[in-house]
């Protein structure tokens, strides 16, 4: 009977995608450390970590639930456990449904209107604008999507300042612009799984050669937008260095694509370095912070 419990235990754990979940939550604790200035509340951040992780496993869970006729299409989603039938599509969304309760709950209790109401977006955003109708109907939703993905980082700013101002504003274009060059990266080496699915992506509606291009126009305006963080006094000359430096060569990684004669295996270097990318200007961002007293572009009333 263990196993058995233990099969399912870990089915219903697959539906929340663990990976994109910790990935988040260091984009979420850049932002909040951003914000707290060396002032650090733990419980704050406990309720703002949980709350947001939960937010999200719901939403890969409606995802899993909704992709699941094109899962069965693509090489690399095929061992999902909802085309596997180990879980029903209808425990999929009440599973789903109660994380999302929870989610928002602990954000409600223990956050900020500010964090909630972002975070609430963010989810609206992926479970309904971009799973329910761009990803399969438009070439823009990776655009839209990204919306989605820049997020969590600005969940936890303002889980501590319950403000939207330019600190919050640049986190959510950096992001933002981090989800494009990322996300047609995996496109690139996955061509033939979005083909197959029908999936508009921009490699598969405009050519792989196009999407090189935006690419690199992409990583050219993060890394305009990450140094945007230094030059507005919100973080120091150690993340500038940082951000500059892993920045550029990520441009460098993105230009050798028009050289290369092996597109997938140039796309893989460029999806992996941009982990690496997006995980040190989190880290750097939550200890080398200098913040000034900015504009405040939005207020919550609380």
């Amino acid at each position: 009977m263990g196993k058995p419990f233990q099969v399912k235990a870990k089915a219903f754990v697959s539906l929340t995608k663990p990976g994109i979940i910790f990935g988040n939550l260091i984009s979420v604790a850049g932002g909040f450390f951003l914000a707290s200035q060396g002032n650090v509340d733990f419980l704050l951040l406990l309720a703002t970590m949980m709350g947001i992780a939960l937010v999200i496993a719901s939403g890969c869970a409606f995802n899993n639930y909704i992709d699941r006729d094109i899962d069965r299409l693509m090489e690399r989603t095929q061992d999902r456990v909802l085309v596997q039938g180990l879980v029903s599509p209808r425990a999929t969304l009440v599973f789903a449904t109660l994380l999302g309760l929870a989610g928002f709950g602990v954000l409600y209790i223990g956050t900020t209107p500010t964090a909630l109401l972002f975070a609430a977006i963010g989810f609206a955003i992926y479970v309904g604008a971009y799973s329910l109708y761009l990803k399969r109907h438009s070439e823009y939703g990776t655009l839209i999507g990204s919306l989605s993905g820049a997020t969590p980082p600005v969940v936890g700013y303002c889980a501590v300042s319950n403000e939207f101002d330019l600190g919050a504003l640049t986190l959510l274009l950096i992001f933002c612009l981090w989800q494009m060059p990322h996300s047609y990266a995996i496109a690139i080496f996955r061509f033939k799984d979005y083909r197959a699915a029908s999936i508009p992506v921009l490699p598969v509606i405009r050519g792989v050669q196009t999407a090189k291009h935006y690419i690199a126009g992409y990583i050219v305006a993060f890394l305009a937008a990450t140094l945007l963080l230094s030059v507005a006094g919100y973080a120091g000359y150690g993340y500038l260095i940082v951000a500059a430096a892993m920045g550029g060569y990520w441009l460098y990684m993105a230009l050798a694509g028009f050289r290369t004669t092996n597109d997938e295996a140039w796309a893989k270097k460029v999806f992996i370095f941009s982990i690496f990318t997006i995980t040190a200007l989190s880290v750097m961002m939550a200890i080398d912070f200098q913040l000034p007293g900015a504009p405040v572009l939005w207020t919550s009333l609380r």
